[in-house]
């Protein structure tokens, strides 16, 4: 058994696509209209892995999903974490792009961690793993 999609709910997949493809840098998989001017599947996935896990960049309309982002952001929790190689020097590209920290660089331990807002609603978590 593997992974092979996960998602993250979006408040505006539009916007989503670009901040994950353009400012990420993560690589459209798919784009495919659900409903006419409706939701779509949206997958993005790793450059460097662009066959693997993909991320369903998926739309947050169910009831409980709006209270369960909405508490995640209050406590600071991010809804989930992404793998770079030096946390420090993509916390530097991003920040010059504009992208907003709730948490800048820290290390603890074998991790070093920083977390930031990807304006769709969530908190996301990048990690170093030393």
């Amino acid at each position: 058994m593997r992974i092979i999609l996960t998602s993250v709910f979006v408040d505006d997949q539009a916007k989503a696509l670009a901040f994950y493809t353009d400012v990420l840098g993560f690589v459209q998989k798919n784009d495919i209209p659900l409903a006419p001017d409706g939701p779509r599947w949206i997958t993005v996935a790793s450059p460097d892995d662009p066959d693997g896990v993909e991320l369903l960049l998926e739309p947050d309309g169910h009831p409980a999903v709006q209270p369960f982002k909405t508490a995640l952001v209050a406590d600071g929790i991010p809804c989930t974490s992404f793998a770079v190689a030096d946390v420090q020097k993509e916390y530097e590209r991003l920040t010059s792009l504009g992208v907003r920290f709730t948490q800048e660089p820290i290390a603890m331990g074998p991790v070093t961690t920083a977390v930031l807002d990807d304006t769709c609603g969530n908190l996301i978590q990048i990690a170093q793993h030393d």
